[in-house]
């Protein structure tokens, strides 16, 4: 009964690192979405603030961090 119970453990553990190293990609081009948008939506609202050019340099920060973001999120999903 042992026996089973240790085997059946040892195969979820596999299994849950087959799901973990698999969705490595996905995770990381989401990551460097949501980075995308926090690093360049600030920084252009802190330039907007500093050169009193609102909301330009903010839109141009977010539309930057959502290309790149996107264009990370589909070369991981059109890799496989």
């Amino acid at each position: 009964m042992n026996e089973n119970r240790d085997d059946y453990f040892a195969r979820s553990f596999q299994y849950f690192q087959k799901i973990i190293k698999d969705s490595g990609p996905a995770a990381s081009a989401s990551y460097s979405l949501i980075g995308g948008v926090l690093i360049l939506g600030l920084l252009g609202y802190f330039l907007d603030n500093w050169l009193g050019t609102k909301p330009w340099l903010l839109f141009i920060g977010l539309m930057l961090a959502l290309f790149s973001g996107f264009y990370q999120l589909a070369k991981t999903v059109w890799r496989k």
